[in-house]
């Protein structure tokens, strides 16, 4: 879809902190993230909301996001991850995608309620991404 930004970023035309990419879709750093290392895990094609997805596309998109979600906490130290989609209410972006939150006790986190930060640098998001990205080749190759 022409005027999807994540459309444009599985293009590679909208440029975004890429984690890792599968023919399933495309694992990028949430500009706006909860914690560093907020990773969003979106299908190639453009679909809405998750009732969308064609069951023959399930297995292969969930592998992958559970593979950012192993990736995550070995990349990062973070104790696991909080998983998470949204369906249209509070979907800035109506394509598909799966939130891969790193999660550590204490941390802050309460319930729905999502404060957001910003990466000190670009640099800082694109060293995340890396780090990320291959952790989540070291574990797939595994």
């Amino acid at each position: 879809m022409a005027d999807c930004v994540f459309c444009g970023i599985v293009a590679g035309s909208i440029p975004a902190f890429m984690v890792a990419s599968s023919p399933a879709g495309v694992a990028f750093l949430d500009i706006r993230p909860v914690f560093k290392g907020h990773v969003l895990v979106a299908p190639r094609p453009h679909i809405v909301q998750f009732t969308d997805l064609p069951a023959d596309l399930l297995p292969e998109y969930f592998r992958f996001a559970q593979q950012i979600a192993a990736a995550v906490p070995a990349a990062l130290g973070s104790q696991g991850t909080f998983v998470a989609m949204n369906n249209i209410v509070s979907q800035s972006v109506p394509h598909l995608h799966t939130h891969v939150v790193p999660r550590t006790k204490g941390d802050g986190l309460r319930g729905f309620f999502w404060p957001r930060r910003k990466y000190e640098s670009d640099d800082e998001a694109a060293e995340t991404a890396e780090t990320i990205g291959k952790e989540y080749l070291r574990l797939s190759v595994a």
